[in-house]
């Protein structure tokens, strides 16, 4: 079933002239190892909706920044790898935005599964999935979600978006019984606060009585500015120019509150 007002837009399904259906994909790892469990075949597709001001990736924001691609040949590519993902790890897609190419992520992900039988991953902030029937993923495994800021006032002025879309979707994950990896940047002045992280902790904590076992982690991942030369290249401005990643301090801190919580943090 789909929710009430779905927050957003999702790019429609298109197909090319001979009934191809395809997408836009910004680049392609075939050795990801910190995309999800496991070494994976990572696919970044083009499109976000979000403006986070730390992003390192500005140049996947714009669909069309992407090459085309036809789902055939992105399951032929993947076959590849097959054998070996299905020991050693997976596939998992990520942006970008994937949500907001649902249709073409959507039919890799099922292909993907029934044909290839490979462990696949969604890295999403799952604003778009309000869109989304419960069915949709049934062909995912595993969900790596990005909370950004616990505080919406603070999580807007990050990102441009509310909040409540992705806590929503976060609840109804575990409704729907997915495995979750939570995903927190460490930006000092920005998401550091005692009391947004100790919020975010209790949230999480409550979702894991819940149902036990389903998030599996919460990822902390320091603040870096590698992807500041591609906002200049892009010409526009970085707002982040002065902020220094977090100290080892800080990162364990952080990572001391949610495993306060009984969450497995790293």
């Amino acid at each position: 079933m789909a929710l009430d007002k779905p927050a957003g837009e999702i790019v429609p399904a298109a197909f090319d002239a001979d009934g191809n259906q395809f997408g836009y994909i910004h680049s392609i790892e075939t050795g990801a190892a910190v995309d999800g469990p496991g070494m994976r075949f990572a696919l970044f597709v083009s499109g976000c909706q979000f403006r986070c001001l730390y992003c390192h990736n500005p140049d996947t924001w714009k669909l069309h920044n992407g090459k085309q691609y036809t789902v055939d040949a992105i399951v032929a590519e993947i076959g590849k790898y097959a054998s070996f993902l299905r020991i050693a790890g997976g596939l998992t897609i990520s942006g970008g935005e994937p949500l907001m190419q649902a249709h073409f992520v959507g039919e890799i992900f099922r292909r993907v599964k029934h044909e290839l039988k490979v462990h696949t991953a969604l890295d999403t902030q799952g604003f778009l999935a309000a869109h989304l029937p419960d069915e949709y993923f049934d062909n995912i495994d595993l969900v790596l979600l990005d909370i950004k800021q616990f505080d919406p006032i603070k999580y807007e002025a990050l990102t441009g978006k509310p909040l409540q879309p992705t806590l929503e979707f976060a609840e109804r994950m575990i409704r729907l019984k997915k495995k979750m990896w939570i995903r927190y940047v460490l930006v000092p002045g920005i998401s550091d606060d005692e009391q947004d992280v100790a919020g975010l902790a209790n949230y999480l904590s409550e979702l894991e009585r819940q149902a036990p076992g389903l998030i599996e982690r919460v990822e902390i991942l320091p603040f870096h500015k590698m992807g500041e030369n591609k906002w200049l290249d892009l010409g526009m401005k970085y707002e982040l120019t002065d902020t220094r990643p977090p100290s080892q301090e800080m990162v364990e801190r952080v990572r001391a509150q949610f495993s306060a919580k009984g969450l497995f943090c790293c």
